[in-house]
């Protein structure tokens, strides 16, 4: 029997495609971690204070925890990065945009022409700091 499992051998390449997008996803989240001091931390969380209740505001201590909550509100995922964009770039961190510009276009594959209705999304003024 020659190449007797196809629709095993599809169902496991659906597998691979997914799991190192989220791989990905992970890993991004943990270079913008490894990114924002606590000060950074602080500044972020201002730029979402309408978002977040100041009294979880507080309890969120590290990077991780304000990913955490986003993700527990929809506001953050692994396709969906428009929020963290949108207050990377109010809070002035072209670093941390970039990253996450990097990682829409390049494991996403989502371009700024793709994310024209979104208002949120104003990627040119991260172009000044590549």
């Amino acid at each position: 029997c020659v190449g007797g499992g196809g629709a095993a051998a599809e169902a496991g390449q659906l597998m691979t495609r997914v799991l190192p997008a989220m791989a990905e996803y992970r890993s991004l989240l943990e270079e913008l971690a490894q990114n924002i001091t606590a000060e950074d931390l602080e500044q972020l969380k201002s730029a979402c204070k309408e978002d977040i209740p100041s009294e979880e505001s507080e309890a969120i201590a590290t990077s991780h925890h304000w990913f955490a909550f986003l993700e527990k509100h929809s506001k953050l995922d692994r396709d969906n990065l428009s929020y963290i964009e949108h207050i990377f770039e109010i809070s002035r961190r072209p670093d941390l945009l970039t990253m996450v510009v990097q990682y829409r276009t390049q494991v996403l594959k989502i371009s700024e022409e793709d994310e024209v209705d979104t208002k949120l999304t104003r990627i040119p003024s991260a172009k000044k700091y590549k």
